[in-house]
């Protein structure tokens, strides 16, 4: 009796502990989402009077926050691009090559997961400094491709290494080129992985702070520069508004990670099918 006494009270406390951890979670997206519909001049207490849609029409109506969307649209989808071929080259070279300290260059090509992002823009502040590249855009590309690449090449090289090598082998005995394949064979089935790698890549292209703050200038910024500089100097609740939207975009990226491939797959599984 004692032992399931102290099971029932093991599995309580295990219970109470998820809801903390759930709610330390979601109060404060809850409370952006309320904040960003509050129709009050000031950030009062809440919950708000009223609710309103004017934070999202000061956000659209702000040249500068503008700016900063269509600075980090440009670099997610530019970078993105570059990443995915680069990620999809080193992948398969990787899934085919067989040589000592293979495990070594994976592990190089995967650092700037494991490397704090603020170390990575500066020593790249540094790196484009020395070589003359002083262009906003460009420095800022670098940075995100950089800090992109790892995402596709891992998740492109996790899918390819769960093909069967008898079907490309089968494929080049009936008289298939490597070219044909390729693309005939390995791409279509390495795509979950290829698709998986470009969502979290351009998510993490959109939600950059610690390189773009680095690397951005006058001129050029990003939309998290742009609302953290919002914030210092006049701060009103199309921040909110806009963290909102931020918000909204990593959800519709999450179902269509779902329906492309399956957030089991991707999370629950140690490879792609």
């Amino acid at each position: 009796m004692k032992g399931r006494n102290a099971d029932t009270v093991i599995r309580v406390a295990c219970k109470a502990i998820n809801c903390l951890v759930v709610l330390f979670l979601m109060i404060p997206i809850i409370v952006t989402a309320i904040m960003a519909f509050d129709s009050r001049d000031y950030l009062g207490p809440l919950p708000p009077p009223s609710l309103s849609l004017r934070w999202f029409g000061a956000f659209f109506s702000d040249e500068y926050f503008l700016n900063g969307l269509a600075t980090s649209l440009k670099l997610a989808v530019l970078s993105v691009t570059v990443s995915l071929l680069v990620g999809l080259a080193t992948a398969y070279a990787l899934d085919r090559a067989r040589f000592v300290g293979k495990d070594a260059v994976i592990s190089f090509f995967l650092s700037p997961l494991v490397v704090p992002p603020v170390v990575t823009g500066f020593a790249l502040l540094l790196f484009l400094s020395k070589l003359g590249l002083i262009n906003g855009f460009a420095r800022l590309l670098c940075g995100h491709i950089i800090i992109t690449v790892p995402y596709t090449i891992r998740a492109t090289l996790a899918s390819m290494s769960e093909i069967d090598r008898s079907f490309t082998e089968a494929a080049l005995i009936l008289g298939a080129n490597e070219r044909q394949s390729f693309w005939e064979i390995t791409f279509p089935l390495a795509r979950t992985g290829i698709i998986s790698g470009a969502i979290f890549a351009f998510a993490v292209s959109m939600d950059d702070v610690a390189v773009s703050i680095m690397l951005t200038d006058a001129k050029t910024y990003t939309l998290p520069i742009a609302l953290i500089s919002s914030m210092r100097a006049n701060f009103d609740l199309s921040i909110a508004a806009a963290a909102m939207m931020l918000m909204v975009m990593t959800i519709v990226l999450i179902v269509a990670l779902e329906k492309a491939v399956g957030l089991n797959r991707v999370i629950g599984q140690g490879g792609f099918r």
